[in-house]
């Protein structure tokens, strides 16, 4: 069975068009030229290029990239001295504080906008597309909130963990999360101590991060689980330390029962007993294949529900490594049937990030992509619960499409709705490189050759002749011969198209 439904595509069936369509999964999309060099290097080769991103250079991130200390606890003097001025009545000195405050939040609030545009520039410029695409990945799955927390270090500590661990191995990323400073305060696990447990990361772990809502345990294990973590806690920007005097205070030492295990559990005991269990597995997997394969509504196919089956048998057989999944999702002959091909409606990232890439557009304002992202429902770093975006059919309703349209014109043209003639972003795009593969100026190609190139390339399928013939009256109505102008007018009506919505 797992030869059958895991089996590879077959050498000689690797294309320009099944390379793009693993080059818009597995990243955010590319180029004619770069489509065209993924194809070139062979289904295996091209797969190891994009799964082997370490191998990869691309530009490290200092450790002080952004401030750690904008909000620093208080020291123990500065404790004292706003106690005692409460105590006294001192309302200079408390109103001092006040302010000191309120300025350091506003400092962060502008860190975290910073950070905001710094991880959008990085998708859209790395050359390591499947760890940018894998860390936003983890960043919806361990969804975790900036509103919450109010620390912006702690996001991009967070961040930096989900890239550490993107193409790594689930059950150290979970080790990880667990002593996570953002989720700790996300999940108030920072007020989980033995004398008053809470039971919030016990039962998110459970329900929405490794089993499913309702699989395989119950109750009762998430209150055992709850004891297990107490004590897991932090200071500052740092988790403290296994048998260090705080946690000793705080951790429930006691005998416990989880899963039907007993023992003086701790939180990585914890963990450990989770992904012993075969649905943990299966329900990541069924992450994996809905963010990468196809995420269409309703019951999967049997086809799926077996892949999804057998690529879980080899998670648990590789320890929840998680390149040799990628690795044989990406090779798989399901992977490209044509049921999965522009399955997916590309998320606000996605569809912004992918345009970007693959048409060379200027990237603009990046306040203005961020803006138009979180008017089409997803803002990074503010997902809008623990149980992060999700995604599919939820993407897309009048409002967001309207978005979805404007977004590319503005990349196209540097127009946006509402502004003045003199506020319009006048970088040139130069859209022509899109054709060089046919050798020719522009007003020498074949204008129906061009159209109809364009509109594959940029729908990811052979499109309906309908829409070929609609656009090449546009052409021949601007007078039959191709310009920078007239491939520009082309490209805003082919992503305005809604095939274009879909990945």
């Amino acid at each position: 069975m797992a030869a059958r439904i895991l089996r590879p595509l077959n050498k000689g069936e690797f294309d320009y068009w099944r390379a793009q369509h693993l080059l818009n999964r597995a990243g955010f999309g590319g180029t004619p030229s770069q489509v065209r060099a993924l194809a070139n290097m062979g289904l295996k080769s091209a797969v190891n290029y994009i799964i082997d991103a370490d191998e990869v250079e691309t530009e490290p991130i200092e450790a002080d990239r952004f401030d750690a200390d904008i909000m620093r606890p208080p020291t123990r003097q500065q404790r004292l001295e706003f106690r005692v001025a409460r105590e006294n009545g001192d309302e200079a000195t408390l109103e001092r504080y006040r302010r000191e405050r309120q300025r350091r939040q506003g400092a962060d609030r502008r860190q975290i906008a910073e950070l905001q545009r710094w991880w959008l520039k990085r998708m859209i410029e790395t050359p390591r597309p499947l760890q940018e695409k894998m860390t936003l990945f983890w960043h919806g799955h361990f969804a975790t909130g900036y509103r919450t927390i109010e620390d912006s270090y702690h996001m991009f500590q967070q961040n930096q963990l989900f890239r550490n661990h993107a193409l790594g191995n689930f059950r150290r990323l979970t080790h990880a999360i667990i002593r996570d400073p953002a989720m700790i305060r996300y999940l108030d696990n920072n007020q989980n101590r033995k004398q008053s447990p809470n039971e919030n990361l016990a039962r998110e772990l459970m329900e929405l991060f490794t089993l499913g809502e309702g699989n395989d345990y119950t109750e009762t294990d998430i209150k055992q689980g709850a004891r297990a973590l107490t004590g897991y806690t932090y200071n500052d920007d740092e988790f403290i330390r296994h048998g260090s005097r705080q946690y000793q205070r705080l951790h429930d030492d006691s005998v416990k029962q989880i899963l039907g295990k007993t023992g003086n559990w701790d939180g990585d005991d914890f963990v450990d007993i989770i992904l012993s269990r075969d649905v943990c597995s299966e329900f990541i997997c069924w992450k994996i294949y809905r963010f990468f394969v196809n995420d269409m509504p309703g019951e999967p196919t049997q086809a799926g529900q077996e892949f999804v089956l057998e690529l879980a048998k080899l998670f648990r057989s590789k320890d929840f490594d998680l390149k040799p999944i990628l690795r044989t999702i990406f090779e798989s002959r399901h992977f490209y049937e044509p049921d999965n091909v522009c399955s997916q409606i590309k998320s606000p990232v996605q569809l912004v990030v992918q345009a970007i890439r693959s048409l060379r557009t200027p990237p603009r304002s990046l306040r203005a992509l961020l803006s138009a992202t979180d008017l089409m429902g997803q803002n990074i770093l503010f997902p809008p619960s623990v149980k992060g975006w999700e995604g599919g059919r939820t993407w897309i309703n009048t409002a967001t499409m309207f978005v979805r349209q404007n977004i590319l014109v503005y990349l196209l043209t540097g127009q946006r709705p509402g502004v003045y003639p003199w506020q319009i972003d006048q970088s040139q795009y130069d859209a022509a490189p899109l054709l060089d593969h046919f050798d020719k100026p522009l007003g020498d190609i074949d204008a129906s050759e061009a159209v109809k190139y364009l509109v594959w390339f940029n729908l990811g399928r052979k499109p309906h002749e309908r829409r070929i013939a609609a656009l090449n009256s546009h052409v021949q109505s601007r007078g039959g011969r191709l310009n920078e102008k007239i491939l520009i007018e082309l490209l805003a009506l082919i992503t305005a198209m809604p095939e274009y919505q879909l990945c």
